[in-house]
């Protein structure tokens, strides 16, 4: 059985940084596709993050510039190193996989939480101003 877990997480003064984890029980090569989402309270889980296998990415416009996912098969671990956090920033996030990632027209790796089958507890961040 396939396991996410999470951590990292914590509370960060705004144009702070964190850097988040998962960890995979199962190879991460073995995932095509994996992911970073996040949900608010009051609000409804968004992508984030995405990479596929062979390090192609996408982001969320919220976050282009300021946070980086990677990688370490070695390590089965994903990451997501987020820099100039803002208050917005402050969620529960989610690492998510799956064996296959879906591409829009232009070539670039569609950030949905519907197309992702295996997810983690998530971890909190929490960003004050």
């Amino acid at each position: 059985q396939v396991q996410l877990v999470e951590s990292g997480g914590g509370s960060v003064q705004s144009g702070g940084s964190l850097r988040l984890s998962c960890a995979a029980s199962a190879y991460t090569h073995s995932f095509y596709c994996m992911g970073w989402f996040r949900q608010a309270p009051g609000k409804e889980r968004e992508g984030v993050a995405v990479i596929d296998s062979n390090g192609s990415t996408s982001y969320a416009d919220s976050v282009k510039g300021r946070f980086t996912i990677s990688q370490d098969n070695a390590k089965n671990t994903l990451y997501l190193q987020m820099n100039s956090l803002r208050p917005e920033d402050t969620a529960m996030y989610y690492c998510a996989a799956d064996r296959a990632c879906y591409y829009d027209g232009s070539g670039h790796i569609r950030i949905l939480e519907g197309l992702f089958g295996y997810w983690g507890q998530g971890t909190q961040v929490t960003v004050s101003s």
